[in-house]
């Protein structure tokens, strides 16, 4: 019997399905974050567990490190690291109440001038991260780390004074955007998928439908993508597809995309799974919606794909696809 709290548990699947593949490779190299998630999506696992394992990673300043976020190491909180601890507690359904209050007081007390999320806190100056991270003084804030944060926070119903500034700086730095890149155009979608101005969100999100199209930022024949231009300071064939912007059925996002396009999309999905069962974080294969995935050292790629396999699976999962 399921666990209260979590989802019914889900048929014994093929061995050879991708479910079950996947599983194996979960269990083979994943941590222990990553395998009680597995467990809570798809095995009925235990929500409790999820946020048990959750807790190591938390701060005395209710913010997250220890290299929640694989590619920032060391043990300081960091936006980054605690905007994944919101996005793991909502797929349990946590994501509220006293949990949020101490997470919304950390985002105070790190946020920047105009009320938004800094990319890297200084904080992470003096321990390792990936080389395409830069640590600055000073850092201005920012669309990709902000936007993420406040769509889940309103999403859960979670009202706290640091989201009041927080909103408006998403909403002028959203219908600002005249030229964009994948990552910041998925930050945005996780940003008005759940604004309550949902009027406003669908204009908004209308518009960065046509700039994607119009500027190629979505791969929407795979078996092209080689014709699809890459954006500046992305790796080489690192696409977007469909699925990367509309990661549900539900999202407005999905509007941009004809029925073919994302089936195409979600074949490929499909497709890029690998031998060992996990799909690849290189290159293109991103899902956490802030930096580039590429490899810059063994045991940050081996803690990268089970997070991104849990987020395949959950891709296809939402759109009947397992």
């Amino acid at each position: 019997m399921a666990a209260s709290g979590a989802p019914p548990l889900s048929p014994t699947p093929p061995a050879h399905s991708p479910r079950a593949r996947a599983e194996q490779f979960v269990w083979l190299t994943a941590r222990v974050l990553e395998q009680r998630r597995f467990a809570y999506h798809f095995l009925g696992g235990s929500a409790d567990a999820v946020e048990t394992a959750l807790t190591a990673y938390r701060n005395e300043d209710e913010g997250y490190g220890h290299a929640l976020e694989p590619d920032l190491r060391g043990p300081v909180s960091q936006p980054l690291h605690t905007g994944h601890a919101l996005r793991v507690l909502d797929t349990i359904g946590r994501c509220g109440g006293q949990r949020a209050e101490r997470v919304c007081r950390y985002l105070t007390s790190v946020s920047t001038r105009d009320g938004a999320l800094p990319a890297i806190h200084p904080s992470q100056r003096g321990y390792p991260a990936a080389p395409f991270i830069t640590v600055v003084d000073n850092p201005p804030g920012d669309l990709l780390a902000t936007a993420p944060v406040v769509g889940l926070l309103h999403r859960n119903e979670v009202w706290h004074a640091w989201l009041f500034r927080a909103t408006d700086f998403c909403w002028q730095a959203v219908q600002s955007l005249e030229k964009s890149h994948p990552y910041e155009i998925e930050a945005a979608v996780a940003f008005l998928d759940s604004v309550p101005d949902r009027s406003r969100a669908q204009a908004a999100a209308d518009r960065l439908g046509r700039l994607v199209r119009e500027h190629r930022l979505a791969v929407l024949d795979p078996d092209r993508r080689g014709t699809y231009p890459v954006s500046p300071g992305y790796a080489p064939g690192e696409h977007h597809f469909p699925h990367d912007f509309a990661r549900t059925p539900d999202s407005l996002a999905r509007a941009w995309f004809t029925d073919k396009e994302m089936t195409r999309s979600l074949d490929f999905l499909v497709s890029e799974q690998q031998e060992d069962g996990g799909w690849p974080i290189l290159p293109h294969c991103s899902t956490r919606g802030r930096y580039p995935q590429r490899q810059w050292a063994p045991g940050t790629a081996l803690e990268s794909r089970p997070i991104v396999t849990i987020e395949a699976l959950r891709t296809l999962g939402a759109y009947g696809r397992l």
